[in-house]
């Protein structure tokens, strides 16, 4: 599985440490950026690469890191197609894609420590949507409701 992993100036260390442990763990990684330290960027450029590359395929999964991962869930998931949540916690991470199909992560690089941040990447990284008929059942009302509102707003 191909991982594109991105964070901002709040995540950069966060975001390069988690990319050498998803490379261990045997994943390909798509290093998004930022590539060099820069106090002044802005977590939705990166979010919005990250976002982008899932959609596009470049890769199968996405994680973003900002400082409290709220803003970059915000922003990924303004990418039509994209199901990201923040992660605090292994239950979450791997729920979200066992019934929801989350395909973006998106973690708080000043709300939890490093290893905490590696056990959610696994639980992530390992888990598969169910497919069972209710979460697809709950996973079509979400995509038609994204549908709905994409092509209203592609009317205005």
């Amino acid at each position: 599985m191909k991982v594109a992993i991105g964070g901002d100036h709040a995540g950069f260390v966060f975001k390069n440490d988690l990319a050498g442990y998803i490379r261990r763990k045997g994943f390909e990684v798509l290093d998004i950026g930022a590539h060099a330290y820069n106090e002044k960027d802005d977590y939705p450029d990166f979010a919005f690469a990250v976002a982008r590359a899932v959609i596009a395929g470049e890769a199968e999964r996405g994680i973003v890191v900002c400082g409290s991962g709220v803003g970059a869930s915000v922003a990924a998931n303004k990418v039509v197609g994209v199901r990201a949540a923040l992660c605090h916690d292994t239950y979450s991470a791997k729920q979200g894609v066992e019934h929801d199909d989350m395909n973006v992560l998106c973690i708080g690089a000043r709300v939890i420590g490093p290893a905490l941040a590696e056990e959610i990447v696994a639980a992530y990284l390992s888990a598969q949507f169910s497919g069972e008929e209710r979460h697809q059942r709950r996973l079509n009302k979400v995509l038609a409701a994204e549908a709905r509102e994409f092509s209203h707003s592609e009317s205005k």
